[in-house]
């Protein structure tokens, strides 16, 4: 798998906001494959940094309903990664 298919894109939320100003951890929604080992030589790898930590979770989809159709949102695979003390992505600074 290529490093570029297994990041999708970060998860911007309060929540990860707050995680990544207090103890060091950023929030990516990433390929539903992908285990913990490639998550981590992926976040090294793009971002040029050491990684400490990995957890990842299924999250499962939410059901939308607009009148009479309902829908349901893709499920989707997040990775919190735990970076090294001292460490930070340029990309995240300032959001």
């Amino acid at each position: 798998m290529n490093y570029y298919t297994i990041i999708k894109s970060p998860v911007i939320s309060e929540k990860s906001t707050l995680q990544k100003e207090t103890i060091n951890q950023l929030s990516f929604s990433v390929d539903r494959k992908a285990n913990r080992i490639e998550i981590k030589k992926a976040v090294e790898t793009l971002f040029n940094v050491h990684v400490s930590g990995v957890k990842t979770m299924q999250v499962k989809g939410k059901i939308k309903q607009r009148g009479k159709i309902v829908g349901k949102r893709p499920d989707w695979k997040k990775a919190i990664v735990r970076l090294a003390p001292n460490e930070r992505i340029e990309f995240f600074e300032g959001i």
